[in-house]
């Protein structure tokens, strides 16, 4: 089924408003608002960038940059033309000696695919290994591990001191040997989970393999906030059955004629923190009962007249895709835990679904999606609160060009839901908006939320699409504020390259490019994004990052938190100039003032805040305004 109607292309809908005189110079965003009017710019600029170089002076304006830069990047592995605008590229680092081949560019043995984090530590997962690289210094990572043990495709999730790598692979080894596995039942074949201590980053001890019958070709760290002594992953596989000779109890077939089959179900780990070598796997959770197969777009005419090529040589036809498709989702590509609220979703083969996870052992399905424009569901995010939901649509298997001129937007693009009463109800589709070459891989991909507070804005990876910074507050209107892209690999044919996903973590935008290595961004004050608002977002620290475990920000209390809301109500005509100007000069005086009067000053001033919710414009974000003040009230008594 197809949502009814397609919103105003991103970028149409009513953005933030630029206003043209400074009210103070507390309020950053209305001084460069006013240098922008002053300047008499219409339209944005964005310019070339090379990795630590410095970046075009900070664009005020609301406008996307026209025409698109990123139209007409040349093409080159490490030399390819870049566009950007409203972030800094800190750095690029290339892959470390042992995943790179230098003659052969995309070589798909060496793919760097997702991200975690740990303390100052990125952990970048690879088709051939991981390498970990400690990001202190984010103008110039330094490799701290490159550790080789293929098995595709290696997506990583860590907690403590604790590693877990998704194999799939037919080929990977228990022992990370680089012959493969030829026998068709081998017990030297790893299928599953990898464990590893990381307790030194440079030497990680491999702890425990727990096989699965299909594979892990994603996994979901969960962490129970009432379970302090176990963690819990929960494994995708989307590879064949393996043999019961190989692993026993393995079988498949379809539910009704298999009660036992390994389709048709997720596998749920349960580690005990303290003793990981008893890792083993706690509950199948059967949660696509009933569901039928979903309809989903084919290709274009052109991209379904190759398939069928390739089929034929292959000695295939549709008709074995197609009673597939039939059986209902047997698996899902990923699943993006919100523990935090009792939520998680799920990115599963037809359908996107939510699930209740306040029991992690058996997750419950309570809601079900489907759109016939969404051709494989991929992977998702919620936004901060909890009441919205997004669906990427992997579209192609990202592996294809699904960002061509020719390409519907709703195609390859993001779904957005609101979540009310505990059902999924569509608002709009993003893409990211510039078309993008025959000869560069295309689609959404992995991203992750940017603590930007009160606002849903979100980062994420479009393979040689680049990287595209959206706001999605509105979820009838999402839009485009800030983007990073390359050429492609290739002039002349597809080969592979861009970002696989690109997360917020620390006050940096980490990306990891499949074929380029590691890239580091900062956000930069805009016409969108205020100083204010980036420095509230790199107030919020985490200790550890798995983007599919997904964390609930909470900011700490601030000035720039404070102002932050400020620049937010005078960006939305959400109070008067007046008020603004004397709010701002409140917060300028009292944030001179000892301890002890400032906690005065603010303790008066959070009052009268207080007393003007109820008639404000926008009371939401005043409450939380006087939320803040009240806190730093209490901070400085």
């Amino acid at each position: 089924m197809t949502p009814h109607s397609l919103p105003r292309a991103p970028g149409l809908g009513r953005g933030p408003r630029a206003r043209c005189a400074p009210y103070s110079l507390a309020l950053t965003i209305g001084l460069l608002a006013a240098t922008a009017c002053a300047s008499g710019r219409g339209g944005g600029a964005a310019g070339a960038s090379a990795g630590g170089a410095p970046s075009p002076a900070a664009d005020m304006s609301t406008t996307a940059p026209s025409p698109d830069p990123r139209v007409g990047l040349h093409a080159g592995w490490f030399d390819a033309g870049e566009a950007i605008w409203n972030l800094d590229h800190l750095s690029n680092t290339k892959p470390s000696e042992k995943f790179i081949n230098p003659s052969t560019p995309g070589d798909r043995r060496l793919v760097n695919s997702d991200l975690a984090f740990l303390g100052n530590y990125v952990i970048q997962g690879n088709y051939s290994g991981m390498q970990i690289w400690d990001m202190s210094n984010p103008r110039k990572p330094t490799l701290k591990t490159a550790y080789v043990c293929p098995g595709s495709q290696s997506d990583v999730s860590v907690y403590k001191n604790l590693l877990f790598v998704s194999a799939e692979a037919t080929s990977g080894r228990i022992d990370c040997g680089l012959e493969g596995v030829k026998d068709t039942v081998s017990k030297e074949r790893a299928r599953g989970i990898r464990i590893y201590d990381i307790s030194d980053v440079t030497h990680p001890r491999s702890i425990k393999i727990v096989q699965t019958c299909r594979g892990s070709h994603t996994n979901t760290l969960v962490v129970d906030p009432n379970d302090k002594d176990n963690v819990y992953v929960y494994v995708s596989g989307s590879a064949p059955v393996r043999s019961s000779e190989e692993l026993p109890g393995c079988s498949g077939g379809k539910l009704d004629e298999n009660p036992n089959t390994a389709l048709f179900r997720i596998e749920v780990i349960k580690v005990p923190v303290a003793h990981p070598e008893d890792a083993a796997i706690a509950s199948s959770p059967r949660i696509f009962n009933d569901l039928s197969g979903s309809k989903r777009h084919g290709e274009s005419a052109a991209d379904s007249a190759q398939m069928d090529a390739m089929l034929a040589k292959a000695g295939l036809s549709r008709s074995v895709f197609g009673r597939l498709f039939g059986m209902g989702p047997t698996q899902c590509h990923d699943i993006t835990a919100y523990p935090a609220v009792g939520l998680a979703g799920g990115a599963c083969s037809g359908y996107g679904l939510l699930l209740d996870i306040h029991d992690p052992v058996n997750p419950t399905r309570i809601g079900t999606v489907v759109d016939s424009n969404m051709a494989a569901w991929h992977s998702v995010t919620f936004n901060n609160a909890g009441t919205k939901i997004i669906f990427s649509d992997e579209w192609g298997g990202g592996s294809q060009p699904r960002c061509r001129a020719t390409d519907k937007r709703e195609w390859g693009a993001d779904a957005i839901y609101t979540i009310e009463n505990r059902q999924m109800i569509f608002h709009s589709y993003f893409k990211m908006p510039a078309p993008q070459t025959v000869n560069e891989n295309c689609v959404a991909h992995n991203g992750s939320l940017i603590p930007i507070p009160g606002r849903d804005i979100m980062v994420q990876g479009w393979y040689q699409g680049g990287i595209s910074v959206f706001e999605f507050t509105d979820p009838d209107h999402p839009r485009e504020i800030a983007f990073f892209d390359r050429g492609p690999m290739d002039s002349t044919k597809l080969v592979d390259g861009g970002f696989w996903s690109a997360y917020w973590y620390n006050g940096y935008i980490v990306g990891s490019d499949i074929s380029r290595g590691l890239d580091i961004f900062q956000l930069k004050p805009s016409g969108f994004l205020s100083k204010n608002e980036i420095e509230a977002a790199r107030s919020v620290h985490l200790d550890y990052l798995n983007v599919q475990g997904q964390p609930k920000f909470v900011w700490p209390a601030s000035f720039s938190l404070a102002r932050a809301y400020l620049d937010q109500l005078v960006r939305n005509d959400g109070i008067s100039h007046e008020e603004s100007t004397r709010l701002a000069s409140a917060l300028d005086r009292a944030e001179r003032l000892s301890s002890t009067e400032r906690s005065s000053a603010l303790g008066a001033l959070t009052r009268e805040l207080e007393q003007d919710v109820a008639s404000a414009a926008d009371p939401h974000r005043v409450r939380a305004l006087a939320e803040t003040v009240r806190d730093l009230a209490r901070a400085s008594g």
